[in-house]
């Protein structure tokens, strides 16, 4: 169980990395970046970030990418405005979890629809 100190940097790097990728990456190059969650390991020396693009199948594989060239740039970014003792290694992973859950949404939607009307009534 991650101790309130964890969390509270967890959520700090979160923010920060999120506020680095808007200010250094283009929505109409990359894609909408956005950062999900963050994973920090138990020393806070590196960090999973895991992060969705909002954007066509292009714009998808460039922001992926842009990510991975940069990484260093947007260390260097949230070492600057995050003070620890040591600033995490970052590692992107794309993370589909949301559309996965818009997927899951439509399906239960769709069998809603299918519904007979006395049914839906009862629900």
């Amino acid at each position: 169980m991650p101790n309130l100190r964890h969390e509270r940097v967890r959520e700090l790097l979160k923010r920060e990395i999120g506020e680095a990728i808007r200010r250094e990456f283009h929505v109409n190059e990359a894609g909408l970046i956005s950062v999900n969650d963050v994973d920090v390991a138990g020393d806070l020396k590196s960090a999973i970030v895991f992060i969705s693009i909002f954007g066509n199948a292009t714009q998808q594989k460039r922001g992926i990418e842009l990510l991975n060239e940069h990484r260093v740039r947007i260390q260097g970014l949230v070492g600057k405005s995050v003070v620890l003792k040591f600033t995490p290694t970052l590692k992107f992973v794309f993370d589909d979890s949301i559309v996965r859950g818009n997927k899951v949404l439509q399906i239960i939607e769709e069998l809603e629809k299918s519904l007979p009307a006395d049914e839906k009534d009862k629900s």
